[in-house]
């Protein structure tokens, strides 16, 4: 990807890769991929970009550990392998492998996290809500269906309820789903506030219905005299209205009773 993105944005006059030439040369170092490029005609004709006709750079691609050996390497004397004490040679050794067995792992971890991202996505456009753990992206994906999308929503907003769905004791979306069944999240929004609110918002108002006095009690501020007394308001404001609050017990509510235990 990184290759295309170079080769499609400049002329490639030379690529070289550093590990195959330190194996080459028996020296000791950690490999990234140098090009040497220009820019292309169809930038240089610009006007803004014409003085840079000639100019020829360097890009040097490396893995954030590759960066933190390059970093350390200038401080090391010892180039040629024939030059380094057995000692001194054996940690090099291991340190190098160390740092290619992280930058496989952490690639794999990547790779993974995206491949379950688009799985959970998928589960939750299909509707295999019990097989979705609770995570920000998931979130997203499930309110975006449910309520419709809302661009005011940031990655931290997802991060946040995420975070309180987990703390309130559930452990997939089905609860969610179930908990939340039957109200309608727009007109408890009017009813409480006046007018319609974002996505976040109307999503608390449905776990406050289906909750009940659970749903204050287990919340983040549910020790808050502020929270408690504006939440006992709105669940008056439902009843009022003939809103059926109900009380869902999500099936790990022991995680939320932990969360009111002393120095929790």
């Amino acid at each position: 990807m990184v290759d295309s993105t170079i080769r499609s944005e400049f002329d490639v006059i030379e690529k070289s890769d550093k590990t195959l030439i330190l194996l080459k040369e028996e020296k000791f170092g950690y490999g990234s991929i140098h090009y040497v490029v220009r820019l292309k005609d169809n930038r240089t004709n610009l006007l803004e970009y014409s003085r840079f006709m000639n100019v020829v750079a360097e890009i040097q691609i490396r893995t954030i550990l590759q960066h933190a050996w390059a970093e350390i390497e200038h401080d090391i004397q010892y180039k040629a392998i024939e030059t380094i004490p057995v000692t001194i040679r054996r940690r090099f050794m291991s340190l190098a492998g160390m740092l290619e067995i992280a930058d496989r792992e952490f690639q794999a971890i990547q790779d993974d996290d995206e491949k379950l991202r688009t799985e959970a996505r998928k589960s939750v456009e299909e509707g295999k809500l019990d097989q979705v753990d609770i995570t920000p992206d998931a979130l997203k994906t499930y309110l975006d269906k449910k309520l419709g999308t809302d661009g005011r929503m940031t990655e931290w907003s997802y991060e946040w309820m995420a975070r309180l769905l987990l703390q309130l004791g559930f452990t997939n979306f089905k609860e969610i789903d179930e908990c939340i069944a039957g109200y309608d999240d727009d007109y408890l929004s009017r009813l409480l506030w006046g007018q319609r609110q974002g996505q976040i918002t109307r999503f608390e108002y449905l776990f406050l219905a289906g909750m009940g006095e659970d749903f204050i009690k287990y919340h983040f501020y549910g020790k808050q005299d502020w929270f408690v007394e504006g939440s006992q308001r709105k669940l008056e404001l439902l009843r009022k209205a003939g809103i059926a609050v109900r009380s869902y017990r999500p099936a790990n509510k022991g995680l939320a009773e932990q969360c009111l235990q002393p120095g929790a």
